[in-house]
């Protein structure tokens, strides 16, 4: 399989969410264009026309997943083959799924891995722990990211990225492609993921949800002024 990204560097991931300011036909291609021109190579987005939209818009490679609830599971990226098949229709160049060792997911991902390279397309694993990775890789993932870290309850929860274990994973990975993803806020941040590893960074909400920039904006100046009036 031919390589999917040019070079290293930054993923930007475009996606809304039914409810949210965003969440409108043709907006996430548009956040597609503006990532493009800051330098993006690459775009995570959401559903099929999200996906659609954004090829017919942008000449990067693009991530392709599916986010459906089903009743009774907590795995809800890229869950079943339909979904898969959506994706890869759609015009995908990679699929995320969800590879977390929950509910028999690393069985019932091999079909769904196979469907994928069969249609001469790549997969991202996008895991939460070390041994999570790992697996992936061995199952045939051509990229691991750290994306579900702090969404598992036996994963690290905390407010930055998990770097440790794009770190462990950077040390044991032999074929799959490293990605760190989940809760990276600065381009600091990105720059620490990187060296610790990771081929690619994917950013999401510090560059395409405003209303949670806003919120960590208006979170410290709130703390900020409650401080202050107690002095």
């Amino acid at each position: 399989m031919k390589p999917i990204f040019e070079r290293r560097g930054l993923i930007v991931s475009c996606q809304a969410l039914p409810g949210e300011p965003l969440y409108w036909q043709g907006t996430m291609a548009r956040m597609a264009q503006a990532a493009q021109q800051g330098g993006a190579i690459g775009i995570r987005a959401n559903g099929p026309d999200d996906i659609r939209d954004i090829k017919a818009a942008v000449g990067l490679p693009v991530i392709g997943l599916l986010k459906r609830d089903i009743p009774g599971s907590d795995i809800y990226i890229t869950p079943e083959l339909v979904d898969v098949q959506a994706i890869i229709e759609a015009g995908a160049d990679v699929v995320a799924m969800d590879m977390t060792n929950r509910e028999d997911r690393m069985e019932r991902v091999v079909p769904l891995i196979r469907h994928c390279h069969e249609a001469g397309v790549a997969v991202m694993a996008d895991i939460s722990t070390l041994e999570e990775g790992l697996l992936a890789e061995s199952l045939g993932a051509d990229f691991v990211s750290t994306t579900m870290s702090g969404y598992t309850p036996y994963s690290p929860q905390q407010e930055g990225p998990d770097l440790e274990l794009v770190r462990e994973l950077a040390k044991r990975l032999t074929k799959a492609t490293l990605v760190a993803e989940g809760r990276i806020w600065s381009p600091a941040e990105a720059e620490e993921a990187l060296e610790a590893g990771a081929a690619y960074v994917v950013v999401g909400g510090a560059i395409t949800r405003p209303q949670y920039i806003t919120k960590k904006y208006a979170d410290r100046i709130g703390k900020w002024l409650e401080q202050s009036v107690t002095k």
